[in-house]
């Protein structure tokens, strides 16, 4: 066991380095998604609409992120990714050094933001400049598994610190910091295969990729909910402490380590366009448990941790559905005129989810304080029915092909 997989390490070094790159950017993530809204609501006690309103600057790189790729063109894609994640553990460090100030803790936010918006279109294009064209799934599931496998890490660090220290936000962004260092470094090491020669475009907009963008702007507005909202009912609404988020999250990653990988052999066997419009569907249910678990429970007499729990199932799945982004990058793969165009479409879309992204969360926050907070997951259950209805729409070449072979077979048996 232990030759084959000094073997497997020996045959593909550039493939390893990647994983244990991700896997460190996975840690850093992990601390950083079950720590920073507690963080906020301990240190600097904001409402929920200055909580909605803080993702517009949190999100600004990702709107800019395709200009900002595309500025680095001359840079091959794995250099990009060092630097992405050098700014990423900055920013970490910084958060975990500064102390209640409002100005700094909004100039390190964006900062780790700007790295780890610039690292994820890099990411899914060196996994799949890693693979063949039949494997572009695997690899982006593999990447995946290593990210949220590395999430039980980080998640199991910052349970322990808040469980037997206290709410130490320096130690734990500091340990997130330096494990985001350690990715860019092993990220500067590589020297993957580029299936293209020459430079990457600067920037890459075109109609036949509308389709992509479209979903990349539905997914925008459902990922921004999930992201600011969720964990905000959580947090307000039902109490709950940085060390039960560190807990889903190793819930999450323990079951996506086998989910992601799963879920990439999935998207290359059943297809992006079934994969998706699953997504949405379930997105859907996600959505009304959000809003309603109360009303559910009370409806049957169940007992009056049930919401809670029902809420905990339902960020779990929300965690492991969000690898569906595989789907979308394998879509665009296929139907890109060059392999040229993929880097950069990648980062055109994330800059596109963004555009909407960065709006959701203040209206949300407006929404939540006027009505109440089950109105922004009714709201959110209406962009998961959008999503499955653009998903429908997926074809790829191979899948027009048939198709219109298809209709000439039909043609002739109809005698026309």
């Amino acid at each position: 066991m232990r030759d084959r997989i000094a073997q497997k390490i020996h045959d593909n070094p550039h493939l390893v380095a990647f994983l244990v790159a991700v896997f460190a950017l996975g840690i850093c993530n992990g601390v950083f998604q079950t720590t920073y809204n507690n963080y906020l609501d301990d240190v600097f006690g904001i409402s929920a609409t200055t909580r909605g309103a803080l993702e517009f600057p949190r999100e600004l790189p990702g709107f800019l992120v395709a200009l900002l790729s595309g500025a680095l063109f001359f840079l091959v894609e794995n250099r990009v990714a060092a630097l992405a994640a050098s700014f990423t553990g900055l920013g970490m460090i910084g958060l975990g050094l500064i102390g209640p100030h409002w100005g700094l803790m909004l100039a390190f936010t964006i900062l780790w933001s700007l790295g780890q918006h610039i690292e994820m279109p890099m990411r899914s294009s060196i996994a799949m400049n890693l693979g063949t064209a039949k494997q572009h799934g695997r690899r982006l599931g593999q990447a995946a598994a290593a990210r949220v496998g590395a999430n039980v890490i980080g998640a199991l660090f910052v349970w322990l610190i808040i469980d037997y220290i206290g709410s130490n936000y320096t130690i734990t962004f500091l340990f997130g910091g330096a494990a985001a260092l350690l990715g860019a470094l092993f990220y500067f090491r590589m020297k993957p295969q580029q299936r293209h020669e020459g430079p990457r475009a600067k920037l890459v907009i075109k109609r036949k990729y509308s389709l992509y963008y479209l979903l990349c702007t539905l997914f925008g507005a459902r990922k921004q909910v999930f992201i600011t909202f969720a964990p905000w009912v959580l947090v307000t609404i039902y109490g709950e402490q940085a060390s039960t988020f560190a807990k889903l999250w190793i819930v999450s990653a323990v079951i996506g380590v086998f989910f992601q990988q799963g879920l990439g052999d999935l998207i290359d066997r059943w297809g992006e366009r079934r994969v998706l419009m699953a997504d949405g569907a379930l997105l859907v249910f996600i959505c009304l448990g959000y809003a309603f678990a109360n009303n559910i429970t009370g409806y049957f007499g169940l007992p009056e941790r049930w919401p809670v729990w029902i809420l905990y199932g339902c960020y779990v799945l929300d965690q492991l559905l969000f690898g569906v982004e595989n789907a979308r990058s394998v879509y665009l793969a296929k139907i890109a005129e060059r392999p040229q165009d993929v880097s950069p479409s990648l980062s055109m879309g994330i800059t596109l989810n963004h555009a909407i992204s960065m709006m959701v969360p203040y209206f949300g926050g407006l929404l939540w304080e006027r009505f109440s907070y089950e109105w922004v997951f009714v709201a959110a259950a209406m962009i998961a029915i959008g999503t499955i209805i653009a998903a429908s729409q997926v074809r790829t070449p191979r899948e027009e092909e048939v198709a219109h072979e298809q209709t000439q077979t039909d043609d002739v048996s109809a005698g026309r």
